[in-house]
């Protein structure tokens, strides 16, 4: 499945609680998701239930996305379809230690 098709699917199926719940409740929800795979790989989870804290964070994050009106696969392709943003390298050649700049 491609990013748009997937997208496309979590937007089907939960689109219309997620626009009622708003983006800030969503990205709550996110959140507590993220801590959930935090937990999981601090807590050397079993791999069953990694992929399914990796795959609840993708559909969350998915669902900001579309709630914010992002299409993710053409936001990928832009900032990434290149390899690293920065240096335009697969792998990456930058620094490790450089730092992140805000745009906007």
């Amino acid at each position: 499945m491609q990013i748009k098709e997937f997208q496309k699917v979590i937007e089907d199926t939960y689109g219309a609680k997620d626009r009622k719940r708003g983006i800030e409740s969503t990205w709550l929800w996110f959140s507590e998701e993220v801590g959930e795979l935090a937990r999981a790989i601090n807590g050397r989870s079993c791999r069953e239930n990694l992929r399914h804290e990796f795959a609840d964070v993708l559909a969350w994050l998915t669902t900001l996305a579309s709630i914010a009106n992002v299409d993710l696969q053409e936001v990928a392709n832009e900032r990434y379809g290149q390899g690293c943003p920065r240096c335009k390298k697969v792998p990456c050649k930058c620094d490790e230690m450089r730092t992140r700049v805000a745009h906007c």
